[in-house]
């Protein structure tokens, strides 16, 4: 992708260069999906890395994330592990998915960003609508100031080749990501 410089160029970047670490304990990846074309099954997934780049000028953002399938968690144990099977997720054959971006475009609190989402071994262009939450330190035993982000997007199944249960789900997954990241030492 290409980045829009000409409206980024002279926007400077609400953040501090270095590499800003995502804090798992304020950080949370969720999704929902259709059932039966009636009603939304929602669930997250646990196990997140994260990490952040910030260089000195927008085209330097970078962002990278691995999200281990077999942490779904939809609040039922048995559907869990039924999604997990190798019929479903496969997550024996797919056990991670990745995100790195491509680009990043916009200010003040609304960005884009294009990526590429990599499932098992498919990988397709995703673009986030990315809301900037602001800047904020930690009351008590704060290790740094946060960035808080939030970004939503949706992916089509097929596309990754995940089309088991036609009518039973839905083709589209809807998925927010509420994400902060700690502010890199002498930034």
């Amino acid at each position: 992708m290409t980045n829009d410089i000409s409206s980024t160029a002279t926007t400077p970047l609400p953040i501090a260069p270095g590499r800003w670490a995502m804090d798992p304990f304020h950080s949370a990846v969720n999704f929902t999906i259709r059932h039966l074309g009636i009603a939304k099954v929602r669930g997250r997934f646990g196990g997140v890395r994260a990490e952040l780049f910030v260089g000195e000028r927008i085209e330097d953002v970078r962002v990278s994330a691995t999200i281990d399938l077999a942490s779904i968690d939809t609040g039922n144990a048995d559907r869990d592990a039924h999604v997990r099977a190798s019929d479903l997720l496969d997550v024996a054959k797919r056990p991670t998915m990745t995100y790195r971006s491509t680009g990043v475009s916009g200010e003040g609190e609304d960005w884009t960003m294009e990526g590429e989402l990599t499932i098992g071994d498919v990988t397709r262009p995703v673009t986030l609508a990315v809301e900037f939450g602001g800047l904020g330190a930690m009351p008590v035993g704060g290790n740094g100031r946060h960035a808080g982000f939030e970004a939503t997007g949706e992916i089509r199944r097929g596309e990754f080749g995940l089309d088991f249960a036609p009518g039973l789900l839905g083709e589209v997954v809807k998925i927010q990501l509420d994400m902060q990241f700690v502010e890199p030492v002498g930034a």
